[in-house]
């Protein structure tokens, strides 16, 4: 017997939408673009598929191995479908545009992605958000800014900022003459936080006794914004970069709170999500009921370097499909009740169907020889005709 499954069944993480939640995606999508636009932030739509030698740049390094691969017949060299869209943003930024102005700029898209990230998806709509074009702290509040407005546009409840600073590791590893080889295997205890793995490598070493103390309480600093003030203390003899991040983050910190109170704000400084492209604040936010994050952003100076122009830039992202789950999907727009109008052929008719759409109305036409009536079509309403009139009527 002819196994039909094999012509319908999806591969492992890939999803569609059927009308319903196509219809509300849509919906919010156009909101989303609508709420960015009022930031200043413009709409770019990069393609589906590009060299590899784009999308291997700067922030996109690490998403080799998550990229699809495919040789472009016309020209033999290797393509990949993007598996994040910001190397894509980055490049029209700093070949396309040109601009010496800060730059803000904004997408919607479907990425492919060859393994599932923790929702089990390889096919996110990736929504997000980049500024270009400046290295102060204005520049990264006015990001985090627009992100958590952005969650609490989707109705997300009990917001959780989760922030960083890759600098102060990145200072302490240099400070400690930690080679290559020696960083990236502290780095792998460090986001485990495996305190007695630490520990016990730390032992092992010559460092100098100060280097080893800030390197062995880096991963037990996190929690409130007052853990700012112990790592101040523990780092003051510390290399001046470390002290300049956490005076960053301090500011950053006091000014997000102040803006979102209701917004609550840990602080870990062993956060280095995104440590290979990251130049300085690190960020997830998360929500209640929910073990992994909704959004990430951070800051990635000099990703345009490849393209021609350094630029300084920071931004954030998320997906379209999560923020969803939050947004009330099933709550339909104003004037989505559909409206079931007769196949008859009248010219007042058709005068008020175009009327009714003109105006937003879904207006469903009857086709000849449909035995479906309008409830059944989920219609709450249907067009008649009285006394000579055409009118709409309640179903």
């Amino acid at each position: 017997m002819l196994n039909t499954h094999q012509y319908w069944a999806l591969p492992d993480g890939i999803s569609e939408a059927l009308p319903d939640e196509a219809e509300a995606l849509e919906q919010l999508r156009r909101r989303l673009l609508d709420l960015y636009a009022t930031w200043g932030y413009r709409l770019v739509m990069p393609p589906l598929v590009e060299f590899m030698e784009s999308l291997r740049t700067g922030h996109g390094t690490h998403l080799d191995v998550q990229t699809f691969k495919l040789t472009d017949q016309l020209t033999g060299r290797m393509m990949g479908v993007r598996a994040d869209m910001t190397p894509q943003i980055a490049r029209i930024d700093a070949h396309k545009l040109q601009t010496e102005q800060p730059n803000r700029l904004c997408y919607i898209g479907s990425v492919l992605r060859t393994r599932s990230f923790h929702d089990g998806s390889r096919s996110p709509l990736q929504v997000g958000a980049e500024l270009f074009g400046h290295a102060g702290l204005d520049s990264d509040f006015e990001v985090i800014s627009l992100l958590l407005e952005t969650l609490t546009h989707c109705q997300i409840p009990d917001l959780l900022l989760d922030i960083g600073h890759v600098g102060i590791f990145r200072s302490l590893a240099r400070a400690a003459g930690l080679d290559a080889a020696q960083e990236s295997h502290f780095y792998d205890m460090l986001v485990r936080k495996s305190l007695p793995e630490i520990d016990a490598w730390l032992a092992t070493t010559n460092l100098p006794a100060d280097i080893s103390t800030y390197l062995q309480q880096l991963p037990r600093l996190n929690g409130a914004v007052d853990v700012l003030d112990q790592a101040a203390a523990l780092f003051a003899n510390a290399p001046s970069d470390v002290q300049d991040a956490l005076t960053y983050l301090r500011t950053l910190t006091t000014r997000v709170a102040a803006h979102f109170p209701a917004c609550k704000i840990h602080v870990d400084l062993a956060e280095l999500s995104g440590y290979d492209y990251h130049t300085g604040i690190v960020y997830g936010v998360y929500t209640s009921g929910m073990g992994r994050e909704v959004a990430r952003g951070g800051r990635y100076d000099g990703i345009g370097e490849a393209f021609g122009r350094t630029r300084p830039a920071t931004g954030f992202s998320t997906d379209l499909r999560t923020l969803a789950t939050f947004a009330l999907p099933q709550q339909q727009r104003a004037g989505n009740a559909s409206i079931f109008a007769p196949a008859v052929q009248d010219a007042a008719l058709e005068q008020l169907i175009r009327t009714l759409r003109s105006q937003q109305q879904r207006v469903i036409r009857a086709l000849d020889g449909q035995t479906h009536d309008a409830a059944a079509l989920g219609c709450s309403q249907h067009i008649i005709q009285q006394d000579g009139h055409w009118n709409v009527v309640a179903v």
